[in-house]
């Protein structure tokens, strides 16, 4: 029997070898390119925009925000909260831009404080402000095009890369994006 399982092992371990070697890399040149290109120019998006420049016009506090992220987390399946941020204009025009284009996975907006402004699908939770994926790109009012680490989605069997861009008021950054990425459809599309 330990023969058998040594076997197995052995089989396993060389099916994992021949995977690529892309989970917890950089991404490739090609998604580069893409992020500071076509993913970037999203940022000035007018649907976008708009969702984001009302989004912090409401004022809310952090702490607000945090008991919002609690209950998020909290909630299995959708409340009325989280549908009327999918079915919000710009939650629809996120939703058709994955249905449209098939290197994105997932995308969701977020505003000057890291909560979720809009989405295509449900995030695991509400504020992203202590994420890398916020500030990095919200970069404190700046602006920056931040690419996270290729890994490997179980659920979709495919890898991808977080991108995160900042969102755009004229010149001001008032918020960020975050699309996921199927590294694998973006370097056989070439765009």
């Amino acid at each position: 029997m330990s023969r058998m399982l040594t076997t197995c092992a052995l089989v396993a371990l060389m099916i994992l070898a021949a995977l690529p070697a892309l989970a917890g890399e950089p991404a490739p040149q090609s998604v580069v390119a893409f992020a500071h290109g076509k993913l970037a120019d999203y940022g000035h998006d007018p649907v976008i925009v708009a969702a984001v420049k009302a989004a912090n016009a409401e004022g809310r506090t952090l702490d607000q925000i945090q008991a919002r992220d609690a209950e998020w987390r909290g909630t299995a399946g959708l409340d009325d909260g989280m549908k009327a941020i999918m079915d919000s204009a710009c939650g629809r025009h996120l939703a058709q831009l994955v249905e449209e284009n098939a290197w994105f996975a997932e995308i969701f907006v977020m505003d000057n404080q890291g909560a979720n402004v809009a989405m295509s699908d449900k995030t695991s939770d509400y504020w992203q402000g202590d994420e890398a994926k916020f500030q990095k790109s919200f970069a404190a009012g700046q602006g920056a095009v931040f690419i996270d680490e290729v890994e490997f989605d179980d659920s979709a069997q495919v890898y991808q890369v977080q991108v995160s861009v900042p969102v755009f008021d004229g010149d001001t950054v008032i918020g960020a994006i975050t699309f996921g990425v199927d590294v694998d459809a973006v370097e056989q599309s070439g765009v």
